[in-house]
């Protein structure tokens, strides 16, 4: 196959690098927007600073550390050279097999309609909601592509990952979903390996609402870890933060059975407690005192859940569901509640069934 992942941040990279390694033998290409980390990564240096041995190419600015394969293409994104898109894609696309496009979903739309016309498989990593327009609601992926390339055979890969460990070669599992076969099947094809299984699911709205709502969440497990509440704390929100997030994917369309697997329970575990999370990092600085802005910008990388969390709340307030964790991370951070006040909004509600 040929691969073409767009988008060399971290799990842009991480990905590259596994279906890279693939035993199939894939020919995969990275392509990266800025030339000038186009031209770091081609050039071959050491991977760790400091080091001495081999000399190989490294993106030193998302991914430092891990050498990028020999057959790995990397190049610029051709489209910001100033041609034409369908020219670029006609030129620049040939014999592709399936376009992964790993870029926040803040920039999903933009390259969606550049992508709208291809007839090959286009398949998003990004997990979050678009921010809402002003008088109208945040969009899910899905939802975004049905709006600007509603002719694609398109869906999400997903599920509970770290690029380091994804590129290092560490066991992970992934979901492939989409409504349609040839892209779940494609998406198997391109990246289920000895080191990376790739499960299928044809509920894309769970799959994303998972995805998107777990990074709202690992802000709030990180606020509960930073506060030192305790391990008993910290199950109760990772427990009711998952029946948050079914009652939302259930009322906009989702199946309760995906929540319980790898794209909800599994991510969100791995969100709220893996100490490579940004998400929960985010929490974790606003609990020591640090502001929102301070938090992100010490990340050097998006968060998504700060940019999701609004969009998440005016999504389950239209619908009617409840949701305080979210609301609660919300309220923190508009600056309407400290980390203390926050806890404290969340352990004085009203008692009420489990199953409410």
């Amino acid at each position: 196959m040929k691969i073409v992942v767009i988008g060399a941040g971290a799990w842009g990279t991480a990905l590259a690098i596994s279906a890279a390694r693939h035993p199939a033998g894939h020919v995969v290409e990275l392509w990266a927007r800025d030339a000038g980390q186009v031209a770091d990564m081609q050039r071959p240096t050491y991977p760790v600073a400091g080091a001495v041995g081999e000399l190989r190419r490294v993106n030193h600015r998302y991914l430092p550390g891990q050498s990028l394969p020999d057959g790995l293409v990397v190049r610029q994104f051709p489209l910001v050279a100033g041609r034409d898109s369908a020219q670029a894609l006609a030129a620049d696309g040939v014999g592709v097999d399936v376009f992964i496009v790993a870029t926040p979903t803040a920039a999903l739309r933009g390259l969606l309609q550049v992508l709208s016309h291809t007839a090959v498989p286009v398949a998003w990593l990004c997990k979050g909601f678009e921010a809402s327009a002003q008088g109208g609601q945040g969009l899910m992926p899905h939802e975004v592509q049905a709006q600007v390339a509603p002719g694609l055979q398109a869906g999400a890969l997903s599920g509970p990952s770290f690029a380091q460990e994804v590129a290092a070669g560490q066991p992970t599992a992934l979901v492939a979903a989409s409504a349609h076969g040839s892209v779940r099947q494609a998406l198997v094809d391109a990246f289920h390996s000895p080191s990376l299984r790739v499960y299928a699911n044809d509920d894309l709205v769970g799959v994303e609402v998972g995805g998107a709502v777990k990074n709202v969440l690992a802000v709030a497990t990180g606020l509960c870890d930073g506060l030192a509440l305790g391990l008993n704390a910290r199950a109760a929100l990772i427990t009711r933060g998952l029946a948050e997030m079914s009652r939302l994917g259930v009322a906009l369309g989702g199946r309760t059975e995906t929540f319980m697997g790898l794209s909800g329970l599994g991510d969100l575990v791995l969100t709220a407690t893996g100490d490579l999370s940004r998400n929960r990092r985010v929490g974790l600085l606003l609990a020591q005192g640090h502001s929102l802005a301070q938090a992100v910008a010490s990340l050097g990388h998006v968060a998504e859940g700060v940019y999701s969390a609004r969009t998440v709340w005016q999504r389950a307030q239209s619908l009617g569901v409840d949701m305080p964790i979210v609301q609660a991370v919300v309220d923190l951070l508009d600056g309407r509640n400290t980390p203390a006040q926050a806890v404290a909004a969340l352990m004085g509600r009203v008692a009420k069934p489990e199953t409410d």
